[in-house]
Formats: C-alpha cells, structure tokens, sequence
C-alpha cells in the first residue's frame, strides 16, 4: 500500500503544489493529470525517493520510505522521460545491467521473451545507440517484464509507441495490476488499461 499524505513541493521559490495525498492499494491504477508545469513529474520523482518534498509525508506499507531505504527501491520500478540506457551496450546488455541493478539475474531465455514481446528480438545484439527513439523506448519498457516490482511508477510511458506497443504496454500494466501490483502513472495519451476504474488526482498548476 502506498499512502501519501500533505505533500508539498517547492521548486526555487515557487510552489508547485501543496496538501496533496492518496491512498493507493494493491492491484490499483493510479492516473496523475494536469497541465504542463503543474508538478506531475516533481511529484512522481518525489514518489519515489529522487527529489526531496517541502513536507508530508510518503508511506510504504504503512513505514516512512525514507527509512526503509533499499527495501523500498527493490518494490519499486521507475521509468521517466528519459529512458535511462547506456547507448555504448547492447540491448541485452543493457537489461541484464539493469536486472542486476535491481537484484534480478534474467536467463537469456528470460531476456529474449521480454525482447519478443516488444518486437525487438532481432535488436537484442545492437547497441542501442543505433535504434529509433521507438526502439528505445521499447527496451526501457521492456525492463517492465523482468522486474519484481510491486509498485511501477511510469512517466509518459506510452509516449513515442506505436498503436500496437501502446495496446501491448496497456495489457502489461493490467496483467501487473492483476497479480495484486500498484502503478502510478502520467499520460497525456487518453488509453483504456483492464476494466477497472482508475483512481485519479488532477494537480493544478
């Protein structure tokens, strides 16, 4: 369970957002909105421990995720706007480096299926600096299926995704919820994701 309560960021001096809170619970979408420059991404970052909050306070489980420090990263999956990939490595290389990062070792086999999925098995040996943007997208996604996370905290991720990637990504996320797993997500892309109702927070610039 995540629980967010009284939250208030600052940037400079000017204030980005103020008393926000939510209670998200296990197999629970929640839809973050507003305008460009209204705080989303400040307050995803903040979710997840990479930018400190002016106040409030941010629960995991019902403990401060200041204090459970490594335990928290390892629950916790996050993909911003940039997609995070060493472009020197391959592909492959690239998601075992960041499986390992997260406490995982992927089988080769594991790696390839997560790679076919996205369409990218004949990619699987290419540096990614030789990709498409789509393509690159698609490999930092691809980290969604090799993960152990319980809580997915996704900026923008349906941005650059053709209509097949975004409906593949959209059933990925409704599989996660499924198993009883939470996702916090931005999305100026209007995308059904299961049946179930998401909860939403507008935040207002």
């Amino acid at each position: 369970m995540l629980e967010v309560s009284q939250l208030k960021c600052v940037r400079g001096e000017r204030p980005l957002f103020d008393g926000v809170g939510f209670r998200l619970e296990s197999g629970k979408l929640l839809f973050l909105r507003g305008a460009n420059g209204a705080g989303k991404t400040s307050l995803l970052r903040i979710l997840c421990g990479l930018s400190p909050a002016e106040s409030g306070q941010i629960l995991w489980n019902g403990q401060p995720i200041a204090e459970l420090g490594e335990a928290y990263r390892q629950d916790l999956f996050y993909l911003g706007h940039h997609n995070a990939l060493q472009e020197a490595l391959t592909v492959n290389e690239n998601l075992s480096f960041y499986a390992t990062l997260a406490g995982a070792v992927p089988s080769l086999a594991e790696t390839s299926h997560a790679l076919s999925q996205l369409g990218l098995r004949a990619c699987q040996n290419r540096l990614v600096r030789h990709l498409s943007q789509g393509q690159k997208r698609r490999v930092a996604l691809s980290r969604l299926l090799l993960t152990r996370a319980k809580l997915w905290v996704l900026d923008e991720p349906f941005v650059a995704l053709d209509h097949a990637a975004i409906e593949l990504l959209a059933n990925l996320i409704a599989g996660h919820l499924s198993q009883g797993g939470l996702a916090v997500i931005t999305s100026h892309q209007s995308v059904t994701i299961g049946t179930q109702t998401p909860q939403v927070l507008e935040l207002r610039a």
